[in-house]
């Protein structure tokens, strides 16, 4: 099939951008915000802990629980083993609304790209390889499916000389699942072949048992944030082909 009848359906955080830096330090200046006894610096371990815990992470604001969680001395491991456990016990036992941390994780973020843009961009770099891979396609037959604000996908990208267009961008804003967005596309696009290139192993399967989705090519990337027990099973899946990072050019 010509490479013009392809369409690239791509996550964003842990495929195109390494986001873990910054919403690592996000997280820490929300939660330092809510427990004093944090300092208003985030250490440079804290941050390599949260790389460690960021694969089982879904939503920004998470980052604000594992950052305190890591804080009070919970091991990444426990987290990575009893995740949703552990951060509703925190969510109970401080009396948080889930809400109001999402609307300051968001606000937090805002204030960061206003005060220093250039800063913000820094702490989300783009993987190795992968501007110039994007900048070789044509930009029609790539769409970003992510949970991110589609905005900050929009700045990051720029900030990179990639410009895709924003109704080619699906984020938390529309409010949809990855596999509806997929079902979608296929129906927008009936002549076109998908391949779909996620980096968390939940969200590759949650598309195996969706019937509609049965033609869509799935990629698991080795680089993004998943385990060395999600990369086993994702070997171990006839449907799933691992993608390395050196290998991204090829597809």
């Amino acid at each position: 099939m010509a490479v013009d009848n392809i369409l690239y359906a791509l996550d964003f955080d842990g495929v195109i951008c390494d986001s873990a830096i910054e919403t690592g330090i996000t997280g820490w200046k929300v939660a330092a915000s809510l427990w004093p006894d944090m300092p208003t610096e985030t250490p440079q371990q804290m941050i390599s802990l949260f790389r460690e815990v960021r694969p089982v992470m879904e939503t920004g604001y998470e980052a604000i629980l594992i950052m305190r969680l890591l804080f009070e001395g919970i091991t990444a491991e426990s987290l990575l083993k009893q995740f949703a456990t552990q951060l509703d016990q925190l969510i109970q036992r401080d009396k948080l609304n889930t809400a109001d941390l999402k609307s300051r994780f968001g606000e937090t973020r805002d204030q960061w790209i206003k005060n220093n843009l250039k800063q913000w961009i820094e702490m989300n770099p783009l993987f190795e390889g992968i501007a110039e891979k994007l900048r070789q396609i044509d930009h029609n037959n790539i769409t970003i499916i992510t949970t991110k604000q589609e905005r900050f996908v929009s700045e990051i990208l720029s900030a990179n000389q990639i410009d895709i267009p924003a109704e080619h961008i699906y984020g938390l804003d529309r409010k949809l699942s990855k596999q509806q967005i997929l079902s979608d596309l296929q129906t927008a696009k009936p002549n076109h072949s998908i391949l779909f290139v996620e980096d968390r192993l939940p969200t590759l399967l949650n598309v195996i048992n969706d019937s509609r989705l049965n033609a869509v090519s799935l990629f698991f990337a080795n680089w993004g944030y998943n385990t060395v027990q999600d990369k086993a099973t994702a070997q171990q899946t006839d449907r799933i082909h691992r993608l390395d990072l050196q290998a991204v050019g090829e597809l």
